[in-house]
This record gives structure tokens, sequence and C-alpha cells, in this order.
């Protein structure tokens, strides 16, 4: 697991606690403050994911 996998999950973490929060609270712009971050730290989950296949294919192929 690289950094960008590990940020961009605790990244979603804190948007899930934000976003449950926010309903708990009725504050609509926490929960979409939660909604946003979950979706950026997917983001950058996923940007992680293509650098690590990347890097385990150069592997292989060397």
């Amino acid at each position: 697991m690289n950094k960008d996998q590990a940020k961009g999950v605790g990244e979603k973490a804190k948007g899930k606690v934000n976003e449950a929060a926010g309903k708990v609270t009725g504050n609509p712009a926490r929960e979409l403050k939660g909604d946003l971050q979950q979706e950026a730290g997917q983001t950058r989950k996923d940007i992680g994911d293509i650098k690590e296949t990347a890097k385990d294919t150069a592997k292989r192929h060397q």
C-alpha cells in the first residue's frame, strides 16, 4: 500500500464521520462536506491503486 492509498482511505473515513455527524445534528453543510471528503478520498485511493499497478507491471517486465 502506498501513501496515496493510505491517505485516501483515511480521507474516506473522515468523510463518513462528517456525513454521519451532519445527519445526526441536522447540519446539511457538514453532511455535504463528508460526502465531498469521501469522493476526494476515493479519488486519491484510485490514484494510489493506479500507481501500485504501474509499479507491479514495471517489476514484471524487467
